[in-house]
């Protein structure tokens, strides 16, 4: 691609835009609020076409969505959602997408109107060869940090000196000082890829041999949360970097909602209900004390063993604190002694002192006031969530980019406590180890030490800046607010040529 002209045209045509995001929830969800920052942007001069298969059709159509977003099926060429986490692991389900997503795809681009610009998840390679045949410039979304990417981007020092994003060797308390941007940090605080960071073995590592091919990157972080490292892949790399994050649902009406109703200084945030399913829950939260919920959800792919889980119960039930619980419908959540949320949702629910769901719409329950806490497995877009709310983070991590995230809301931005030391899927955290962190953790000991109060209240203030630090960056004249502008500049420029 031509290196980009930043000069805005003096007209344009309407932009006909294709997404195309990875057929996972976390990472649908990013590219989907891009779409709509999009829409509200450019307004009539903009047309998208967003291309999941047909069973995220189904479940994105229930879904509102701006009029200029146009959901797009393809077949089901790929496993379900709803059975592909408990039977795949993720590497696995990349390489079957990536090999059999193309075709339709290519099936849509052929039937389509004319296409200004191809926004694809950076994993899927096919959308560069796609854009490059048809000479359509191909935009690639990341949907981790700006640290992950250099991280992986630069796999041939790690392998050069000896390390491996495995985790399987005994060097975890080494210090990598080595990649560009990143500052030293031990290997055991670094990713972790089951597979490894050689791609020969592993599919998540192969589009990062095609850097010279990248035309425009996306990145869902702030400027601000990650300067050091953005400033390095700017200068490092040949194509434009873009951070708008963080991209979650936040058109003017939503933020608006948030700021006036969610106010965390108001003892009530009674909102008006758009629907039943959102009632009992919201409900719920509005009959508690401020800060005073402990919020928990581990993403839409990650799978907590039932022996944890019952630990994880237990603690709860132990350490007495409020809590709102998501849970994909796992049996042993329905036990009394636990809570399970059963029977009429508007009335037993909201007398309990703990609440299990099966989904909720997790930015509006973290904005909620009664929510003090979030137990979570810090994916990426439960990060962003957290800092936009203001909510601290229980670190609850399992694999991948999770782990150096915990680093960052823990030892960097002080804004979480850790769970446990360790990590991964065979970590077990005993129910008394539960209770004591939960207990510390929402300062809900009346003996405890001054020193542990001042953590807390130290970790809650520093939650409630970086929060402001965030919405600035969102709003307008903010660097989140400004790449994005200069990013429909470039799509305006493209349009032109």
């Amino acid at each position: 691609m031509e290196e980009i002209n930043q000069q805005e045209p003096k007209s344009m045509e309407r932009c006909h835009i294709i997404a195309v995001p990875f057929p996972a929830r976390g990472l649908i969800n990013p590219m989907m609020n891009f779409c709509k920052h999009l829409a509200h942007k450019l307004g009539d001069n903009v047309k998208i076409t967003f291309v999941v298969t047909e069973e995220w059709f189904g479940i994105l159509d229930l879904a509102p969505i701006p009029p200029q977003i146009h959901l797009q099926s393809i077949p089901n060429v790929i496993p379900s959602e709803f059975v592909r986490s408990s039977t795949l692991d993720f590497e696995t389900f990349l390489a079957i997408v990536v090999a059999e997503m193309q075709a339709p795809f290519e099936n849509v681009m052929n039937t389509s109107e004319p296409v200004t610009v191809i926004i694809a998840d950076f994993s899927l390679i096919w959308a560069l060869s796609i854009g490059n045949r048809r000479n359509i410039p191909v935009v690639s979304f990341w949907t981790a940090s700006s640290f992950m990417f250099s991280v992986l981007s630069h796999a041939d020092l790690l392998t050069k000196n000896g390390h491996s994003l495995d985790h399987s060797s005994d060097c975890d308390d080494e210090v990598i000082n080595y990649i560009p941007g990143v500052s030293p940090t031990r290997l055991t605080d670094m990713p972790l890829l089951p597979r490894g960071n050689d791609p020969k073995f592993n599919p998540e590592m192969v589009a990062f041999t095609l850097l010279d091919k990248v035309q425009c990157l996306i990145i869902p972080t702030f400027y601000e949360l990650e300067p050091q490292v953005t400033d390095t892949l700017k200068e490092i790399f040949r194509f434009p970097v873009y951070t708008i994050g963080p991209s979650i649902s936040n058109l003017d009406t939503t933020i608006n909602q948030h700021h006036q109703i969610h106010d965390k200084k108001k003892e009530s945030a009674t909102i008006k209900y758009t629907n039943s399913e959102e009632l009992y829950y919201l409900k719920w939260l509005d009959s508690q004390p401020i800060n005073s919920v402990m919020y928990i959800a581990f993403g839409s792919t990650v799978s907590i063993s039932g022996e944890q889980m019952e630990e994880i119960l237990s603690g709860l039930h132990e350490s007495g604190v409020l809590y709102l619980l998501v849970s994909r419908g796992a049996g042993y959540l329905t036990s009394g002694i636990h809570g399970g949320g059963g029977g009429d949702r508007d009335e037993k629910t909201t007398s309990s002192r703990r609440l299990v769901v099966p989904w909720c719409d997790q930015l509006r329950v973290l904005c909620h006031s009664s929510v003090g806490g979030f137990w979570t497995h810090c994916g990426w877009n439960s990060v962003m969530e957290s800092i936009y709310a203001g909510v601290p983070m229980l670190t609850f991590p399992i694999y991948f980019d999770q782990i150096p995230n915990r680093k960052l809301i823990v030892d960097d931005l002080k804004v979480g406590m850790k769970v446990m030391n360790e990590f991964g899927a065979k970590a077990l955290v005993k129910r008394g180890e539960v209770e004591k962190i939960l207990r510390k953790f929402m300062n809900i000991n009346g003996e405890a030490e001054e020193d542990v109060n001042n953590e807390t209240k130290e970790m809650r203030r520093r939650s409630s800046e970086l929060k402001d630090i965030c919405r600035k960056a969102l709003a307008e004249g903010g660097s989140s607010d400004t790449n994005l502008n200069s990013f429909i500049k470039d799509i305006l420029h493209f349009n032109g040529n």
